[in-house]
This record gives structure tokens, C-alpha cells and sequence, in this order.
């Protein structure tokens, strides 16, 4: 059925959430006609709770870090590791790359409806409801075949498109992009409670990762929001869950009552929300940009929600592509390549050492450790804190080589 309605924009954003929002307003700042398209209505739930100290870097480029602070979200300043009796904290202030010292524990309902109503007061055009249903970027321009909410179409015309659809992965489904990750696949069972913490141990403004005390691929996240809320989850390959409930809540709780050390932060609880879950999430792609388009954040590669990477990443990548993109619009050649998913891809294969290392136990024995040196721990606090793209450290410069060496001195102390 041919398509009535017809539109020309100059950069189309696909998806409203925190790469979105940042990558339209640094466009809409530097003088560009921004749209984006958004296929559910905010505020709505997500996971990713626990931001990074460096994406505030880029809230704040984006001129969103007043209305971030004046939020009331819970300030985090570090982040701790627990294993049984073992316990490691770092703290955002003593990092080697002296970056923010403290960032956020976000419900991402509330935090990415800030930044999507931030970007619309700094003058970008957002259409909730609305649905890519097909691309063609065989033409000199891309062409998007938009619906609405009642069901009617249009189509766009734009000079280039942004994927910024998360899980979504529009654009990678459409064009076929997609490409099979290396990661096994895990799943996360997950909730938000009424915490009641009275654990004069446990820091609020950290996030804690617990390790089940016998199976070190199984971990815990606990995020404390401002308002006495908690968010919780456990992340475990598939075959750990086969002895365990098919309930959800049922299941979530049998894994944290084998975690006693969770158990006792947890014991006030008040489990008042049905626990949600999400597998098979480990995603990549054959390329990251293309004709008339450039994939951010989850759109492009997701790895693992264990360092809490995903909106760093996400936010990394909305800066890096719209300043490529600024100054191909003003005329200039440029190197989407060389200079857009190459650089991306160094801070995401340092973060992917480390996560590759968490499972298979070396980094938890190097964060265990108790005879790190102070450079040492500021080093790896940076690369907890978000800062995987600094290469003056030596952790970043080579993350699998320098990881290596540390666990084979530290080996052994965390079990």
C-alpha cells in the first residue's frame, strides 16, 4: 500500500533512551534538525540502574548534568565486591584517570524520561508510539517507513539515521546486521524490593556484587535507590537454573538464601514486585556504521550487565558518532571507520577482558586480593568507573595481557 504521507528530516534518531537522548541533543547544539522515534511511551522500566562515573562525562556535554543532580538520585561513589566473608570496595574518587568522583544509582524510568524531556527543552522533536517498520538505504538519502500508534504510516526521508533502540536492535534486524556473540548465554532473574537494609556494613552509595560462595560464574547485583528501593538480581549460565523454581520470585530468592553473606543484607526485605527476566542478551554486529546510518550503544554489541558497561558504552558512542557526524554534515570527509567504531571498540574490548576474566575467576581473585598495591587498585577502579577508553592505563592500554600477569601473582587468594 503506498505510503501518503512523506517527510524530510535531517538526522533521525531511532529510540528515545540514554544513547538517543544525548547523541539528538549534542546534534540539536551544534545547530542540526534532530527527530527521534520512539516505539514505547516514558516513562517505562529498564534495567541498567547503576551508572558509571564517566556518563556523566557525557550527560554533561550534553547539557543535562544540572537537571541529573537536581533529581535526587541516589549519589554513588564506588562500587563493592563481596564472596563469602570477603569483602573489596573501590571508591570513584581514587581512580588513575581522576575522573567524576561520584555518579548515580538511577530507576531508569524516572532517569531516562529526565534525559529524553531535557533533550525536548533544548529544542529536539520526540514522537513516542511511533515504530520503524522498514529502512532502504540504497538510495542516496535513507528512506524510513515510520507507523503510529493508530496504526496509520509514513515515511521519512532523512541524510542519515542513528540507532539508538537498545534491545531493540532496529536497524540490525532490518538491514540484517546481526552477528552471533562469543558470549555463552546467561540470564538474569531480577526485581525491585522495599529493601529495609539496616546492615551497618552495607554502603548505599555503592553498588554491591555478591559471588555465590560455591559457584563463582553465579553473581548478585544490589542497586539502593534514594527512596528505600532496592534493585536486585542474580546473573547465571542456563544450566544453573535448572534445579531452581520456575517461579521467578521463587527462584531469585532460592539463589540469594544460598548466598548467605546477600542473605543478611536482604533478611528485611519486603518483595512487594513480581521478578522479571531477560536472557540470551550477549549481542553483536557485522558492522557498527554503514550508508546513511551508525549503530550506538546495545543497538551495536552488548556484553554483560557485571560492571554495569552498558550505558557507558551506550553514552561513549552517542558523543563519538555525533561529533563524526556534525562534521559530515558540515561537508567535511570523515572516517566512520577510523574514527567512530575502531576507538569505540577499544573501550569495549577492555571492558570485555575484564568481564571474560570475571567469569572465568581471574579478575574476582585480582579484586580479592588483599595485597594490591594503591596504583594498582586506581588503575582497575577506572576501568570500574567507566573509563576504558584512557590508554594511558596500563589496564586499558592491555587489558588481557596486564590482567593475566596480575591474576597469575594474585591467583588463588579469593578462593
Amino acid at each position: 500500500m503506498p505510503i501518503a504521507d512523506r517527510e524530510s528530516r535531517q538526522i533521525v534518531v531511532i529510540g528515545a533512551g540514554p544513547a538517543g537522548a544525548i547523541a539528538a541533543a549534542l546534534l540539536k547544539r551544534r545547530g542540526h534538525d534532530v527527530l527521534i522515534i520512539e516505539r514505547q511511551t516514558f516513562p517505562r522500566f529498564s534495567i541498567g540502574e547503576s551508572l558509571l562515573s564517566h556518563c556523566l562525562d557525557f550527560v554533561e556535554e550534553a547539557g543535562m548534568l544540572d537537571a541529573v543532580h537536581a533529581a535526587g538520585f541516589q549519589v554513588k561513589n564506588g562500587a563493592a565486591f563481596a564472596c563469602g566473608e570477603q569483602y573489596s570496595a573501590f571508591d570513584f574518587s581514587e581512580t588513575f584517570s581522576n575522573g567524576k568522583p561520584t555518579t548515580f544509582q538511577v530507576q531508569r524510568a524516572d532517569f531516562d524520561q529526565l534525559l529524553a524531556d531535557e533533550a525536548v527543552r533544548q529544542g529536539v522533536d520526540v514522537r513516542f508510539q511511533e515504530t520503524l517498520i522498514a529502512a532502504d538505504f540504497t538510495a542516496e538519502q535513507p528512506v524510513l517507513d515510520v507507523q503510529r500508534e493508530d496504526g496509520s504510516q509514513y515515511r521519512l526521508q532523512a541524510d542519515f539515521v542513528l540507532d539508538a533502540s537498545g534491545y531493540g536492535r532496529v536497524l540490525p534486524r532490518l538491514l540484517d546486521l546481526e552477528a552471533p556473540s562469543n558470549f555463552p548465554l546467561r540470564q538474569a532473574v531480577f526485581t525491585h524490593v522495599e529493601d529495609r537494609i539496616d546492615d551497618p556494613g552495607f554502603d548505599r552509595e555503592k553498588i554491591l556484587v555478591s559471588v555465590h560462595p560455591t559457584m563463582r560464574d553465579v553473581w548478585f547485583w544490589s542497586i539502593p535507590f534514594s527512596n528505600g528501593r532496592c534493585s536486585v538480581g542474580v546473573v547465571a549460565s542456563a544450566e544453573r537454573f535448572k534445579d531452581k523454581p520456575t517461579d521467578l520470585d521463587a527462584c531469585l530468592r532460592a539463589f540469594i538464601d544460598e548466598t548467605p553473606s546477600l542473605q543478611r543484607v536482604l533478611q528485611n526485605a519486603v518483595w512487594d514486585t513480581p521478578a522479571r527476566t531477560i536472557g540470551g542478551y550477549a549481542a553483536n554486529v557485522k558492522t557498527l556504521h554503514g550508508q546513511g546510518f551508525a549503530l550506538l550503544g546495545n543497538a551495536a554489541e552488548f556484553l554483560d550487565p557485571v560492571f554495569s558497561s552498558g550505558v557507558t558504552i551506550a553514552m561513549r558512542s552517542a558523543s563519538m558518532a555525533a561529533a563524526v557526524l556534525h562534521r559530515q554534515l558540515q561537508g567535511e570527509a570523515v572516517d566512520w571507520e577510523n574514527e567512530f567504531a575502531v576507538p569505540l571498540k577499544k573501550g569495549v574490548d577492555t571492558f570485555r577482558a575484564y568481564v571474560e576474566g570475571w567469569y572465568d575467576g581471574s579478575f574476582q581473585d585480582v579484586i580479592f586480593y588483599p595485597g594490591s598495591s594503591d596504583d594498582i587498585r586506581r588503575m582497575i577502579c577506572s576501568i570500574l568507573a567507566g573509563y576504558a577508553w584512557d590508554e594511558r592505563n596500563p589496564f586499558v592500554a592491555e587489558p588481557s595481557r596486564r590482567l593475566r600477569m596480575l591474576a597469575e601473582i594474585c591467583g588463588g587468594a579469593s578462593r
